[in-house]
């Protein structure tokens, strides 16, 4: 396996720059992920990371080895939309509009349409990265109004409406769509 190398912190994968290293764990690109990388890095007792956009950080010239820490400070990302079988006004409509004719956003009409690391815990890097250029696995529309941003670590999530205008940070909880639909049907009555 002579394609792939690690020099300095940097391991390329045939010339290209594909990851590093730090505590024995390898932050790798995961455009690279496969059978013969996995076994390189096995083989070099380090642990593999599988993170979008670590080479295109690398090109920029940005230093992230010697920086687990703050990789570790990176959450993870699940975008949701809504089922294809959902009421068609409920989508890509602003939140207020949401939660005033269905109640407050539910997981229930939702599917996750992504989930992996985007090497950025920004909303507008996420909603810029999924709304031009889909990362790979991504199953879904470009991400638009009504969509949900979940950002999560071992610690729990926060689910991130995307509005007319950026995000408002929402429950998004099992049961919090016919509990709002509840409260608003005994308001009406």
């Amino acid at each position: 396996m002579q394609g792939i190398t690690k020099k300095g912190g940097l391991i390329s994968y045939y010339g290209n720059p594909a990851g590093y290293t730090d505590k024995g764990n390898a932050v790798v690109d995961s455009i690279f992920k496969n059978e013969e990388f996995t076994s390189w890095l096995q083989e070099h007792d380090l642990v593999p990371l599988w993170t979008d956009g670590v080479m295109e950080r690398l090109l920029a010239g940005e230093q992230l080895t010697g920086s687990m820490e703050a990789a570790a400070l990176l959450k993870g990302v699940r975008i949701w939309q809504l089922k294809p079988d959902t009421d068609v006004y409920m989508k890509f409509i602003g939140l207020d509009e949401m939660t005033n004719q269905f109640g407050e956003p539910a997981p229930e009409h939702y599917n996750i349409v992504y989930d992996g690391q985007l090497g950025t815990n920004d909303l507008e890097a996420i909603y810029s990265r999924c709304n031009t250029n889909h990362p790979p696995g991504y199953k879904g529309h470009s991400l638009s109004m009504s969509d949900v941003v979940e950002l999560y670590n071992e610690e729990g999530s926060e689910f991130h409406y995307c509005d007319r205008f950026g995000f408002k940070q929402i429950a998004f909880e099992e049961g919090s769509q016919t509990q709002g639909m509840a409260e608003s049907m005994s308001q009406s009555f």
